[in-house]
C-alpha cells in the first residue's frame, strides 16, 4: 500500500489528530511552571494508581509476540514490571524537580546605539517521537515535552500498542483534570508504515521528528521525512582496556558495560583490549563473558587467550553491528592509537569508554574521539539522561546539529532574539 492509497478516513483521522496537536502546542507553550509541575505530579500519581491496568495491557502485548521473530533482549525492552513502573515514576518526579527551561533570558550584549540584545528560550512546538518496544519512552517523552512546553505526538510500534495506549489515556486523564489541552499528548492510532510516511510529509503541522529504534526504522524515517529529523542512531559502543588499566576496574567496567542490560543502546558492543595486559587477566575476563552466556566474536589472534571453540571468527563488517544482545566483538590492539583508529572507523558516535590509570592516555582518548559521551574508568551504561542528571531523556542523539547525546529538557527548546530599546530607529 502507498501513501496515496491510504483510506481517506484514515487520512482524515490523522489530519484531525495533527491539527489538534498543533493547536495544543500553542496552549502548552504558555503554561506556567507551577501548572506544569502540578500536572506532572498528577500523571505520576495516576501511573502509580493504575499499575494493574498498565501491567495487564503490557501482558497482552507480550502474549502477542511470536518468539520466533523476537529475541530475549527485545522481550526485555518491552516488558514492564513494578520496578520499571517505579523507575517511570521516578523519572517524572526528577523532571518535576528540574528548572523550567522555557522563557529564560540570556543577555548577549548592549549595542552602541543602546539596544540590549537577549536570547530567550522557547519550546520547539510539535515533536513527533517514533519508537519501538520500550513503553517507558511514552511516559518519559510526555513528561519532558510537557515540562519544556511542547506538544508531543507519539507513534509507538505495534508490539507495544496496548501498553502505549493505556499510558496515553492515563496521561490525558491528568491533562483534562488540570485544565490543559488533552491533545498536548497524542498517540497515533495506527502502526503501519504508510501512516507513518503520511505523517512524515506533514511539515506544516510537525516541527521535529525524533526516531528511536533499530537502524532500519531510523533510515526509513530519514529517507521519507520532509520534517527535520534528529537521529538517535545505533549504539556501537566501545570500551578500551588500556595497558595501564587498573585490572579490577577494567574487569568490572567491561562486564557491566555488556551484561548488565545488553538490549539497550548504551551497552558495549566491542571490547578493545591492549595486548600488553597480563595474559591471565585477558583469559579470565573472556571466560567470564562466556560463563555469562555471551557469544564472542574475534580474530584468529584471540586463540592465544581462549580455545578456538569458544569464539567465532568475525568478518570486519561485524564491527559495525549493534547486537543489543549477549554477543560481543573482541578487538586486540598494541597501543591506544590502534584503539582510537578502530573506533573512528567503526563507531557510531554514541558512547566510548577508556579504562586507564595513565593521565596522558586518558586525555589522548578524550580529545581524539568525538562521540556523544566519552567515559573514563566508568561503564558505557551511564550515557543515559537519568544517570547524567537530566531527569529523563527523549533519547540519545548521534546527530551533532542542535543536540548531541542524551536529550533532556534544555535540548527540547530553541531560542529567539529579544531586543529592548528606548525609541531607537534605523
Amino acid at each position: 500500500m502507498s501513501v496515496d492509497s491510504l483510506n481517506q478516513d484514515v487520512k482524515s483521522q490523522i489530519d484531525s489528530l495533527l491539527v489538534d496537536t498543533k493547536k495544543s502546542s500553542l496552549d502548552i507553550a504558555k503554561t506556567n511552571t507551577e501548572t506544569k509541575n502540578s500536572l506532572l505530579v498528577d500523571i505520576a500519581n495516576n501511573i502509580n494508581e493504575s499499575r494493574t491496568l498498565i501491567l495487564s495491557n503490557n501482558e497482552k502485548d507480550l502474549n502477542l509476540l511470536d518468539p520466533k521473530n523476537f529475541s530475549l533482549a527485545f522481550y526485555d525492552r518491552l516488558k514492564l514490571d513494578n520496578s520499571r513502573i517505579d523507575q517511570m515514576i521516578q523519572n517524572i518526579n526528577e523532571v518535576i524537580d528540574l528548572d523550567d527551561p522555557v522563557r529564560k533570558n540570556r543577555f548577549l550584549y548592549e549595542r552602541p546605539n543602546g539596544l540590549k540584545v537577549f536570547k530567550q528560550s522557547i519550546p520547539l512546538g510539535v515533536i513527533c517521537i517514533i519508537y519501538e518496544s520500550r513503553p517507558n519512552v511514552t511516559s518519559d517523552a510526555a513528561s519532558l515535552c510537557l515540562k519544556s512546553g511542547n506538544s508531543v505526538l507519539l507513534r509507538g510500534g505495534s508490539e507495544c500498542f496496548n501498553t502505549n495506549k493505556i499510558l496515553v489515556k492515563i496521561i490525558q486523564k491528568s491533562l483534562i483534570k488540570n485544565n490543559i489541552n488533552q491533545h498536548s499528548v497524542n498517540l497515533v492510532p495506527h502502526t503501519d508504515r504508510e501512516v507513518m510516511k503520511y505523517i512524515l510529509k506533514k511539515d506544516e503541522d510537525v516541527d521535529l521528528i525524533i526516531p528511536r529504534g533499530g537502524e532500519g526504522l531510523i533510515r526509513f524515517v530519514s529517507e521519507n521525512s520532509s520534517i527535520p529529523v534528529i537521529k538517535h542512531y545505533k549504539g556501537v559502543c566501545h570500551v578500551y582496556l588500556d595497558s595501564e588499566a587498573d585490572l579490577k576496574i577494567a574487569h568490572d567496567v567491561a562486564i557491566n558495560s555488556k551484561i548488565q542490560r545488553p538490549g539497550v543502546c548504551n551497552a558495549m558492543e566491542t571490547l578493545i583490549i591492549n595486548k600488553n595486559l597480563p595474559k591471565d587477566f585477558i583469559s579470565n575476563l573472556l571466560n567470564e563473558f562466556i560463563n555469562n552466556k555471551v557469544l564472542i566474536y574475534g580474530e584468529d589472534e584471540l586463540s592465544k587467550y581462549i580455545g578456538n571453540d569458544l569464539f567465532t571468527i568475525l568478518s570486519p563488517e561485524y564491527y559495525h553491528n549493534e547486537y543489543l544482545d549477549m554477543k560481543l566483538n573482541i578487538k586486540l590492539v598494541s597501543d591506544i592509537d590502534q584503539a582510537i583508529k578502530h573506533i573512528e572507523e567503526y563507531g557510531s558516535l554514541h558512547t566510548e569508554s577508556i579504562v586507564t590509570s595513565d593521565e596522558r592516555n586518558k586525555e589522548i582518548f578524550i580529545k581524539s574521539l568525538n562521540s556523544s559521551a566519552i567515559f573514563h574508568n566508568a561503564s558505557t551504561r551511564f550515557n543515559d539522561g537519568n544517570e547524567l542528571g537530566l531527569g529523563a531523556e527523549i533519547g540519545i542523539s548521534t546527530t551533532k546539529l542542535h543536540a548531541f547525546g542524551p536529550m533532556g529538557l534544555n535540548e527540547l527548546t530553541s531560542e529567539k532574539f529579544v531586543v529592548y530599546g528606548s525609541g531607537q530607529i534605523k
